[in-house]
């Protein structure tokens, strides 16, 4: 098992995996374990989702039997940054740290390795939020699971080697510090104006210059003060706190935005590699939630020291331009896909 440290003072931790107990942890393999035929280069899948005569089904692998002509494919990861694996190893303060207990599920979004999440179709999208919803649920239900993170890495400059479009799926024991810090502001403003910050933010940005594109159920636009060049988010226009909450209608919805989103971004920036972070409140005996969102930065420059050493951010487009580039790049990912070019 790895080994999860806290800093000696400030509220953040470091995941250090047992490297050891990872397996086909190489760059250089000569076959994508994540294709269709390669299947038991990874461990059985926990769900298979396939379509049979317009029908999805959930399957699992069993002994001897492979789930094939799957849809998407759910397992655990072959290389966990987390484990279940027993351990008791705990130190104290200042030098305190605790297993790195927790899963880490791959969910394989298309069967195609040259399909990317720009480019899959919208109906290939609802079944991948589809069975993300479920196990997001799913991992909510075991115990010591306290946080469900869901991210993805897209492109060797922002952490993954696999070219094969997934998504990871890591739980905690506890909440990160990033999304407790951003559940007890979004609490202290509540108690403080009576509104949700999002809900603000969402009402001034509809239709503004930093708006990229909006739907019925979901809008997105690049922050007021966004970090990063080109980067962007993704609201529920209706406030909520995750996504296992939302309706089959809504997910056909945020389907179609994340599609012509990320296809309009790569037409813009000529399919740069980005990370896509779910930001989703705790489900567990929380009362600090805050509106789900999605938030998508693209890889374009590395940081500096004025942004590692201090916090202060130094971006050179500003996210009205960047609107508009993406905004009009999106559109055309619309309209291709309704039909009406």
């Amino acid at each position: 098992m790895g080994e999860l440290r806290k800093d000696y003072v400030m509220d953040k931790f470091v995941i250090y995996p047992n490297l050891e107990e990872s397996k086909n942890d190489n760059p250089s393999l000569t076959i994508c374990p994540y294709c269709p035929g390669n299947e038991n280069n990874t461990p059985p899948a926990i769900v298979s989702l396939v379509i049979k005569s317009g029908i999805l089904q959930r399957l699992s692998d069993s002994e001897g039997n492979i789930v094939k002509d799957w849809s998407v494919r759910v397992f655990n990861s072959n290389t966990p940054i987390i484990a279940l694996n027993h351990s008791t190893l705990y130190t104290d303060k200042p030098l305190y740290s605790e297993p790195a207990y927790g899963y880490h599920q791959v969910l394989v979004a298309t069967p195609n390795h040259n399909d990317s999440f720009s480019n899959i179709s919208v109906e290939q999208w609802c079944n991948v939020l589809l069975v993300l919803q479920d196990r997001i649920r799913w991992l909510y239900s075991q115990k010591k699971v306290t946080y469900v993170s869901v991210y993805i890495n897209k492109g060797n400059k922002c952490g993954t080697n696999i070219d094969h479009s997934h998504i990871d799926i890591v739980t905690f024991s506890e909440v990160p510090p990033f999304i407790e810090s951003k559940a007890l502001s979004s609490h202290r403003y509540v108690n403080e104006n009576g509104n949700c910050p999002s809900c603000i933010a969402i009402s001034t940005e509809l239709d503004g210059p930093r708006q990229i594109l909006a739907t019925d159920h979901f809008v997105a636009f690049c922050p007021w003060a966004s970090i990063y060049p080109y980067e962007f988010v993704i609201y529920p226009k209706k406030h909520s706190t995750t996504l296992t909450k939302i309706s089959q209608k809504e997910i056909f919805d945020l389907a179609m935005i994340l599609r012509s989103t990320l296809g309009g971004m790569s037409r813009v920036l000529n399919n740069p590699s980005y990370n896509l972070i779910f930001q989703l409140s705790p489900e567990k005996k929380n009362s600090r939630q805050f509106h789900w969102h999605i938030e998508i930065f693209p890889h374009i420059y590395e940081l500096t020291g004025l942004e590692k050493g201090f916090g202060v951010f130094v971006n050179n487009i500003l996210p009205e331009t960047a609107a508009a580039k993406l905004g009009g790049a999106a559109r055309k990912e619309i309209a291709k896909l309704v039909g009406v070019e």
